[in-house]
């Protein structure tokens, strides 16, 4: 294989060759009308053997014979340039010092350009006739939809890729219909999805408009109806993949994502680059992401920390898999064993914390469940929180929930206490800087509607909503964990980040798109509603009533500004420890209340 590339190699080189010594032919022949003079004719002769040397120098100064024709695109015709004009130069100087007597200095211009069209029209060709006979060959047709400035992006991906090929462009850019681009023609906007589909004979769509696009959820709506597959390119973290060579099946994320987290990677660098960090409730959805955010910033050694056995066991796989070179240390641990989690931190001395581990699930902790919210919420965030401070962290940061902001139930009421705990020891400890981060749901995180969507319809439905008009905010897991890393590095000690959220989601409507994603309809997988469970609210907030905000440097951070007492912590301490195995129910709910007064239980 080797000597047939090269041999390959050297005929392509050869045939440069001969094209650069019939430019040099045709620039004599032009500066003198088609018709050179008998003496000109052996000055051309004579010297052809110093143009032929000046290309091939040039041409492999300029690595041109290392390019592959049936890809030839700008780059490499920006590369044949450079290295013709190279040779020209060279065939120039070495003419001018030759003195040839009478020579024609007009040809020395004409040749470089004459050389370029030869040897680029023939690359040209070569793709074209290669693009051709792929084209021929078959291909399963595809619509495109997107603006021009997308659809170029994609189309240049699917050259790539042989079993699509594009026949159409569908543009929301009204003034765009009936332009091309890359011999595809605009013929519609996204309404006519259906009708070119069944005109051009294709059975699917690529989506090229960036995520979270009114295009993307308007092409959902009409391809389910037509069953039509949507599709679109892999995210930059894909192509690194070696399964990801082509266009990939729409997800949800594609449709509610948005523009990438821009992060302060010199900073975070800085942060974490051969330091020990520590992550509790490493082997949940945030955990895990966050793990993996952190191993690409180059830790030093990477604490992970979770109760759960099989959670810890598949990141140690993961992990180990994708940064062998990265010392991981798994741990199975309780955060509500204060003497377990203080020897680990004692052990390894973690420079930063990221503290993940906590009960989520609302109606779960409403219910027979609310004191080992309190126990896993509020006591195991303050035994982290004192373990980092003892170990001299330098940074703690605690993820929080929008349900802690004038919650309604147990699960928020238990944040937020948490968030006035590590309030309470950022007061007491000077040397770690305490920074607490809300947000809201995460898009197939563990106990999310998403899984539990996609299981029903995959039964076949009904899906079930409590109440039409409920909203939440979304957030796909990467963005939440770095903009967590991020308000980490930019916080300052007792601080609590709102993360932006973008616009809250209906979730009758997110279930409609996932039925839509699974190429179903509504009538096939019906929507039915089953009320508010304990402690739901129809929506969440970012911020209490009584908080402000003020920005930060950042566009998707902001500080929320908390007013009122920090609890005394020896006190939550104690009532929770002398609660007992199941406390009553009222008066849990009263000793909460007093300690979070924005507290309103259902």
């Amino acid at each position: 294989m080797q000597r047939l590339l090269s041999r390959r190699a050297l005929s392509l080189l050869a045939l440069d060759l001969a094209l650069g010594l019939l430019a040099w032919w045709l620039a004599f022949w032009l500066r003198f009308n088609l018709d050179v003079p008998p003496e000109f004719a052996q000055l051309a002769r004579a010297s052809s053997g110093w143009c032929a040397l000046g290309l091939a120098i040039g041409l492999f100064v300029r690595r041109v014979d290392r390019q592959v024709w049936t890809y030839t695109a700008l780059p490499e015709l920006r590369q044949l340039a450079e290295g013709v004009t190279l040779g020209a130069v060279f065939t120039a100087v070495t003419v001018l010092m030759l003195r040839l007597p009478d020579f024609p200095r007009s040809v020395l211009l004409l040749y470089p350009i004459l050389a370029f069209l030869l040897m680029g029209a023939a690359r040209a060709a070569w793709r074209t006739l290669v693009e051709h006979r792929h084209h021929e060959e078959g291909g399963a047709p595809l619509v495109v939809v997107g603006s021009l400035d997308d659809a170029a992006g994609a189309l240049r991906a699917l050259k790539g890729a042989q079993r699509w090929r594009a026949v159409a462009i569908l543009s929301p850019v009204v003034s765009e219909r009936g332009r091309s681009l890359s011999g595809v023609r605009v013929l519609g906007t996204v309404d006519d999805l259906p009708a070119i589909c069944a005109a051009t004979d294709a059975k699917a769509a690529l989506v090229a408009s960036p995520p979270g696009s009114d295009e993307r959820r308007q092409a959902l709506l009409l391809a389910a109806e037509a069953h039509i597959t949507l599709l679109t390119l892999p995210r930059p973290n894909e192509w690194l993949q070696a399964e990801s060579t082509g266009p990939r099946k729409i997800e949800l994320e594609d449709l509610l994502g948005r523009a990438p987290v821009a992060l302060d990677v010199a900073g975070l660098a800085e942060l974490f680059s051969g330091q020990v960090v520590l992550v509790t409730g490493a082997g949940g959805s945030i955990g895990s992401e966050l793990c993996r955010q952190v191993a690409r910033f180059g830790v030093g050694r990477l604490v992970c920390v979770d109760v759960s056995e099989y959670n810890i066991y598949q990141l140690e796989q993961e992990l180990r898999l994708a940064h062998p070179q990265m010392q991981g240390l798994y741990y199975t641990a309780n955060v509500r064993e204060p003497a377990r989690l203080q020897a680990i931190f004692e052990r390894h001395r973690p420079a930063v914390v990221l503290h993940a581990a906590a009960y989520k699930h609302v109606p779960l902790m409403e219910q027979h469940n609310e004191i080992e919210a309190l126990r896993t919420n509020v006591l195991g965030t303050l035994h982290a929180a004192r373990a980092a401070a003892l170990c001299g962290a330098r940074r703690f940061v605690m993820i929080s929930t929008d349900k802690a902001v004038n919650p309604t139930n147990v699960m928020g009421a238990s944040k937020r206490l948490a968030e006035l705990l590590v309030q309470a020891v950022a007061r007491q400890e000077s040397r770690t800087e305490f920074v607490s981060v809300r947000f809201g749901n995460v898009l197939g995180s563990s106990g999310s509607v998403v899984p539990l969507f996609t299981e029903q319809i995959r039964r076949g439905g009904p899906v079930t909503v409590t109440h039409p008009d409920i909203v939440r905010y979304f957030m796909t897991i990467p963005e939440a964990a770095q903009l967590v890393l991020q308000a980490g590095l930019m916080g300052r000690s007792g601080q609590i980040f709102v993360l932006d959220m973008g616009e809250p989601v209906k979730i009758v409507e997110l279930a409609r798109m996932l039925i839509r994603l699974s190429g179903k309809t509504e009538q096939e997988v019906p929507i039915s509603y089953t009320g508010l469970r304990p402690g739901e609210k129809l929506y969440e907030e970012l911020l209490a009533d009584d908080e402000t905000t003020e920005p930060t440097p950042h566009a998707k951070l902001r500080i929320a500004k908390t007013h009122g007492p920090l609890p005394d912590i020896a006190e939550v301490v104690r009532w929770i420890d002398e609660a007992g195995a199941e406390p009553g129910e009222a008066a849990l709910r009263a000793w909460l209340k007093a300690r979070v007064p924005e507290y309103s239980p259902r």
